[in-house]
């Protein structure tokens, strides 16, 4: 994730300063004019292991390959509890309405400077997607793939709490699944 360039206080641009913290010195992006210290704190992102008429529902995001399916996943909005928020994702992207929510983890995904917290959630409804989302499908347990990234680990261990040994993606089938994800947008993305 990009740096911030300018001081969110006063404007003036950052700069690589190292300041002695508790821990020693360390260097992070400080005003020099006022002293505001950008901190770069991970956000938390709030993801739902969807299990709906007996099967786990993953969705694909409009800006994702064809191949590309995964959890249901979005920001904590302040003033929510972990579990509203959840339950208020799941709600705004599928049109489901969550009746029972579960912990399953908390997850490391330091390439967008995020902590995935996960959850088991049963839900009903009428799914209808949010136009962030193009495509659903419904998987019995059996039959879910495991990626190796955040989501996929929460998944991973979820599916070990349901006694299914998870198994994940091989390197290339996550490579086929990811191909075109990381193309510029102006680029058309190859059939695959």
């Amino acid at each position: 994730m990009p740096h911030p360039k300018f001081c969110q206080a006063c404007a003036t641009p950052l700069e690589w300063i190292a300041q002695l913290e508790d821990g020693g010195p360390k260097e992070r992006l400080r005003c020099p004019a006022c002293g505001h210290t950008h901190w770069n704190n991970p956000t938390p992102v709030l993801a739902a292991i969807v299990e709906y008429r007996g099967q786990v529902l993953l969705a694909r995001n409009a800006a994702w390959p064809g191949k590309m399916f995964a959890l249901i996943t979005g920001f904590m909005e302040a003033g929510e509890t972990p579990e509203e928020g959840i339950a208020r994702e799941v709600k705004e992207e599928t049109n489901l309405d969550v009746s029972f929510t579960k912990i399953v983890g908390a997850y490391d995904f330091q390439r967008m400077n995020q902590v995935i917290i996960a959850y088991h959630v049963v839900a009903d409804g009428e799914v209808k997607l949010s136009p962030e989302l193009v495509d659903y499908r419904l998987y019995d347990l059996p039959a879910l793939k495991c990626w190796p990234a955040g989501t996929g680990y929460a998944l991973a261990d979820w599916l070990r709490t349901r006694g299914h040994e998870p198994v994940f993606f091989t390197q290339e089938e996550n490579e086929e699944r990811r191909r075109g994800l990381n193309l510029p947008p102006e680029e058309p993305q190859r059939a695959g």
